[in-house]
C-alpha cells in the first residue's frame, strides 16, 4: 500500500473529518444564508423606499458587489482559519496526528474542506440567494409603477453583460484560494487566536508590500513622461495575466509550507 497516497484511505479520511469538521461547516453555511438573506431584505429595491434607481433608470442592485465580495472573505477565511485549530490544543493534537493517515493525505483533506468546498458552497448559496431576490423582484416589476422598467438580471449574468468585463474575472481566480492557503496556514502556526494572528499579519505584509509598490513605481516613474497611448488593452491584458500567474505561484507556496509545516507538527 501507498505510505504518501491512496485513494481508499483518502475516502476514509474525508468522511472522518467530516464528523468533526461538518457539523460546524454545516451550521456556518446557515449562518451565511441568514446572514446573505438579510442584507439582501434590507438593501433590495422596495416601491416603499426612495432611490430604487441607478444611473441608468435600472433597479439599483449594485449592493451585491461588496457583499458578495465582503461575505465571501470572511465566510472563507474563518472556514479556513478553523480547519487545523485542533493542533493548537495539546490534549487533542496527539489523536488528531495518529490518525491512520498519511500527512499528505491530511493536507490534501485540508485543502479540499477549505479551498474546494468551501468556495463551491459559497458561490452556490449566494447565487441561490440572488436569483431567489432577482425571481422575486421580476415578478413585482408592476408594484414600483415605473414606465419602461427593465427585468432584473443575476449576479452572474450582470458580470457577463457588463461590456465585456466578465471575461477579467478568470484573471482573479486564484483569489480565493490564495486567502484559504494563507489562513489555513494560520490555522497550523499558531496556537491561539488563529484568525486575528493571521488577519494581523495580512495586513502588516498587505501594507508594507503596497508601500514598497508605490514608492519603487514612484522612484521608477520619476523625471519621466507620461504617455496614455502606450497603454492598449494588450497592455492591460498582460498585467492581469501577471496577476493571476503571482496569485497562483503564491498560493502554491503557502500550501507547500503548510504542508512542511504539518510535518513538524507530527515529529
Amino acid at each position: 500500500m501507498n505510505n504518501t497516497f491512496n485513494i481508499n484511505r483518502f475516502g476514509l479520511l474525508l468522511k472522518r473529518q467530516w464528523l468533526e469538521f461538518g457539523k460546524i461547516y454545516l451550521i456556518s453555511l446557515v449562518v451565511l444564508l441568514g446572514i446573505a438573506i438579510g442584507f439582501y431584505s434590507y438593501n433590495i429595491p422596495s416601491p416603499l423606499k426612495d432611490n430604487n434607481f441607478d444611473y441608468d433608470g435600472n433597479l439599483d442592485m449594485r449592493f451585491r458587489y461588496p457583499i458578495f465580495l465582503i461575505l465571501g472573505f470572511v465566510f472563507i477565511s474563518i472556514v479556513a482559519s478553523s480547519y487545523f485549530n485542533i493542533l493548537g490544543q495539546k490534549s487533542r493534537t496527539i489523536l488528531e496526528l495518529m490518525t491512520p493517515a498519511s500527512i499528505f493525505e491530511k493536507f490534501l483533506a485540508g485543502v479540499v474542506y477549505t479551498a474546494l468546498i468551501s468556495v463551491s458552497s459559497y458561490l452556490l448559496i449566494f447565487y441561490l440567494t440572488d436569483l431567489s431576490f432577482v425571481k422575486y423582484l421580476n415578478g413585482h416589476l408592476n408594484a414600483f409603477n415605473h414606465p419602461g422598467i427593465k427585468k432584473v438580471e443575476s449576479i452572474t449574468q450582470e458580470v457577463s453583460d457588463a461590456g465585456g468585463f466578465g471575461k477579467y474575472w478568470s484573471y482573479f481566480f486564484a483569489f480565493p484560494f490564495l486567502i484559504t492557503s494563507i489562513f489555513l496556514l494560520g490555522s497550523i502556526y499558531f496556537n491561539r487566536f488563529h484568525y486575528i494572528k493571521t488577519a494581523l499579519s495580512v495586513m502588516l505584509f498587505v501594507g508594507l508590500a503596497s508601500y514598497v509598490i508605490v514608492k519603487f513605481s514612484g522612484w521608477l516613474m520619476d523625471n519621466k513622461v507620461r504617455n496614455h497611448y502606450n497603454f492598449r488593452n494588450d497592455s492591460k491584458d498582460q498585467i492581469l495575466l501577471a496577476i493571476l500567474l503571482i496569485t497562483s505561484i503564491i498560493t502554491v507556496i503557502i500550501w507547500a509550507i503548510t504542508y512542511i509545516r504539518l510535518k513538524e507538527k507530527e515529529v
